[in-house]
């Protein structure tokens, strides 16, 4: 099983460590024609509107296409880019995911903070927020996989995952194996 993870920016190289502890081989996705090698793909945090920069049309595309056949888990910009509908401001996104989404919902670098949520069973689940965004909106076909307070944090509908928060800076791997499960066709531990 391949995993890509989109190393255009932000902290790809933490999802790559922690796909790599739970077995997974990893590919650092720079240019969009790798997309063709892996079987799911991680998009990484990072600022939303400098990932569609980077990626230019023709890669937004590429990547467009590929969310609709694969497995992808997007976090905090990559929920974003997931996201079918995205406010503060308003920005193109993959529309793989039927939320509604808004940016820096909880202000700046500064407001950033470490909580405990709960995840599928209802067990604790640390979640680091970096200008998160909040899902203000969940349309049907998506499943909710994690709260925090009574906000949805982390959702999936279908083959793609989303969570607001950094699963990757925190020592718990729940959530990197859900989607590794997500990936390899098994339905997830809960």
């Amino acid at each position: 099983m391949k995993i890509g993870v989109l190393a255009l920016q932000g902290d790809f190289d933490a999802h790559r460590r922690r796909l790599e502890e739970l077995g997974a081989e990893v590919v650092l996705v720079k240019k969009p024609e790798l997309l063709d090698e892996i079987d799911g793909l991680i998009i990484p945090g990072g600022e939303s509107g400098t990932f569609l920069k980077l990626l230019g049309e023709a890669g937004f595309q590429k990547l467009k296409q590929f969310v609709r056949l694969k497995p992808t888990f997007g976090t905090c910009a990559g929920a974003i880019l997931l996201a079918k509908e995205v406010e503060n401001p308003p920005q193109p996104g993959l529309g793989a995911l039927n939320i509604r989404i808004r940016r820096n919902a909880y202000g700046r670098q500064v407001d950033s903070s470490i909580r405990e949520g709960k995840f599928l069973d209802q067990s604790p689940l640390e979640m680091v927020f970096i200008r998160a965004p909040k899902i203000e909106h969940i349309g049907p076909g998506v499943d909710v996989i994690a709260t925090e307070g009574k906000d949805p944090v982390a959702v999936r509908q279908g083959k793609v995952m989303a969570a607001t928060f950094h699963p990757e800076l925190s020592d718990d791997a729940r959530i990197h194996q859900a989607f590794l499960d997500l990936v390899a066709g098994r339905p997830g531990s809960h």
